[in-house]
């Protein structure tokens, strides 16, 4: 199935990649249509989009240092971008001992709307079903829902509990009914069908360069000249990115004693991983590029 890359999806990873500064300097909005456009985004797609996020109260209309019309992050965006930071870019070795985080709800009848958005909650935090009402996920994922329900003001309505799976079912076969593994594995597929040839451009583009010590790769970072055009290393990056930030809170991050052979998780991650190092900063000098030389 082919990629789905939404404008408004995109302009969140743009600013997540690259809107992020000290000083929340907002992004004009000349820029975004400028760098969505190198995506194949038009530019009434952009101010639509951008309309949409600002009612959402996640962007913020904002002066530039240019005084000409812009968007910032709202503080609420940050804390999220701040907060998906651990999911998009972390790689944790999750083990069987790490157990369980169970949550449990009850919503009056009163309030069933927020019964809809615990479910969709708890599901985009990585939960599976264990039973009917009964939320299941990886115990290191206890601290960031915690965080999350209580941001959300949901906290009153839940009961969090920590253990181990004991039986009588054998766990791998248990986690299988927990969470739908075949349709999180698609995805991770998906993810390399479109972006492990990426990688692979980028690496026969820069002969004999490697992987360093610390995940950049040779030669490539910074918008050096042997790295290629940054316009390009910016919409494979960006691109990549759109489409992986979504995998971490499909995939709970299972222990692999857990998953089925094969499983696909590390592979996506390890391209995911390199396509940062070698693209992000390489693609930050198209971002910079002034408007002069438009």
């Amino acid at each position: 199935m082919a990629e789905q890359h939404t404008p408004r999806s995109l302009i969140v990873t743009l600013y997540g990649a690259y809107g992020r500064t000290p000083d929340d300097t907002p992004l004009a909005v000349a820029e975004l249509i400028r760098l969505l456009g190198a995506l194949g985004v038009d530019a009434p797609s952009v101010r639509s989009s951008v309309s949409r996020l600002k009612r959402r109260g996640l962007l913020v209309p904002e002066r530039t240092a240019r005084g000409t019309a812009g968007y910032a992050l709202s503080a609420e965006a940050r804390q999220l971008l701040d907060d998906g930071d651990r999911r998009i870019y972390a790689r944790p070795a999750p083990e069987l001992s790490d157990g369980w985080v169970l949550a449990v709800f009850t919503v009056p009848e009163s309030e069933r709307h927020k019964r809809h958005l615990l479910r969709s909650r708890l599901t985009r935090l990585g939960f599976g079903t264990a039973a009917p009402g009964v939320w299941i996920a990886p115990g290191r994922l206890y601290e960031e829902t915690r965080h999350t329900l209580r941001r959300l003001r949901l906290d009153s309505y839940v009961d969090l509990f920590s253990g181990q799976h004991l039986g009588f079912e054998a766990t791998a076969d248990a986690v299988a009914r927990w969470w739908d593994l075949d349709a999180i594995a698609t995805q991770h597929e998906e993810f390399l069908d479109a972006h492990e040839p990426v990688l692979h451009a980028w690496e026969d583009r820069i002969p004999g360069s490697r992987s360093g010590a610390d995940g950049s790769a040779d030669g490539s970072a910074g918008g050096g000249a042997g790295a290629g055009p940054a316009e390009d290393a910016y919409r494979d990056y960006l691109l990549a990115l759109d489409s992986w930030r979504h995998l971490p809170y499909a995939d709970p991050g299972l222990p692999a004693g857990l998953l089925p052979e094969n499983w696909p998780g590390a592979r996506s991650a390890e391209v995911f991983t390199r396509l940062h190092h070698r693209l992000r900063d390489t693609g930050l000098a198209f971002v910079e590029r002034p408007f002069t030389e438009e």
